[in-house]
């Protein structure tokens, strides 16, 4: 049974819901998560129950702005001992729906904090960025994942790539608000087909992210035009042949002994574990890296479901815990070059 909803506001986003797609993942959902499904469908219908996390931005710190999210009751994401999680990473969350007002994009004017969901992160820190390293974002925009790499550690080169050409005008201004000059000028920007960047970069990179494109279970649940909707419906079968050629692409680009990180934030199997397990039945040389410390470390803020996979990672939107979905895998390219 749905929530039921109070609030005019609520009432009026419920009325945007797109009954295509909440049938399409009612049908699917039900039968990959079972009982979870019922939860987690009333949460990403619900946006008044979606949390925000404040990633604060290291190149213009603000002690104040630390002080007051302290003072409003929000607390350090990651308060475990995660195997990789740099001090010069910030995040803090409430337990509750609060969500702090954007900051306008002004050109000079570094912005304070990105919002962002906090599962978001998990891919970031997977990826265990060093300083100096060699590093894609292959699938860059918006932003948010470069961003937060970015607070990990300075890497030597990285490329952000992004074929939309939309979505590249809001990566670019995302990096323009968020990245002093002289680091700006260790970030190249790109807009090549992601499938391309493994012939045109061969073996370049010590850490590759793949945040492909998906069935966005949030987004697409409220999409206004119902007919767009059931074209995305129909479409979402060839989804993971592009994510798959994606990955085929991101291998070629990445060094041997380098990591590769997988995310998507959708929930659906098809598009995450399946995805993962061809590449892994595809080549002798990429293996798979174990993350299941990363979610016993993060369980008092994320909810995760079994995957069956001990390179992948699920997190599914629970009461008090509105994050996700988002899916993580971490693989490791060996020094063997059979494939």
């Amino acid at each position: 049974m749905l929530t039921r909803l109070k609030t005019k506001s609520e009432r009026k986003l419920a009325k945007q819901i797109c009954k295509v797609v909440l049938d399409h993942f009612e049908k699917q959902y039900s039968k990959e998560l079972g009982d979870a499904w019922n939860t987690i469908r009333d949460i990403l219908i619900t946006p008044s129950c979606w949390q925000y996390a404040v990633l604060l931005n290291r190149f213009n710190y603000s002690f104040e702005l630390e002080k007051d999210l302290r003072l409003k009751g929000y607390h350090t994401l990651f308060q475990g001992s995660l195997p990789y999680c740099p001090k010069s990473m910030k995040c803090y969350l409430s337990k509750t729906p609060d969500r702090m007002p954007s900051e306008r994009h002004q050109i000079g004017n570094l912005k304070k904090y990105y919002l962002l969901n906090a599962a978001s992160l998990l891919p970031v820190l997977a990826l265990e960025l060093r300083d100096g390293e060699k590093v894609l974002d292959l699938c860059a925009a918006p932003g948010g994942k470069s961003i937060a790499l970015l607070q990990c550690a300075y890497p030597g080169y990285l490329h952000c790539n992004e074929h939309d050409s939309l979505r590249l005008r809001w990566l670019r201004q995302t990096l323009e608000s968020f990245i002093p000059q002289p680091l700006v000028n260790v970030i190249k920007v790109s807009e090549l087909d992601g499938r391309e960047m493994g012939d045109a970069q061969p073996e370049m990179f010590d850490k590759v992210l793949v945040d492909a494109p998906c069935s966005n279970d949030r987004n697409w649940l409220f999409s206004s035009d119902s007919q767009k909707a059931a074209w995305r419906i129909s479409q979402r079968s060839n989804l993971p042949v592009l994510q798959i050629e994606l990955l085929r692409s991101a291998i070629k680009a990445l060094r041997p002994g380098g990591l590769l990180v997988y995310s998507t934030c959708t929930l659906s199997k098809a598009e995450n574990q399946d995805v993962i397990s061809e590449i892994l039945n595809s080549y002798s040389n990429i293996m798979p890296v174990d993350i299941k410390e990363m979610a016993r470390t993060c369980s008092q803020d994320f909810t995760f479901a079994p995957t069956g996979q001990e390179c992948g990672l699920l997190v599914i939107p629970d009461k008090g815990k509105a994050w996700g979905p988002m899916y993580v895998a971490k693989l490791k390219k060996s020094w063997t070059t059979n494939w």
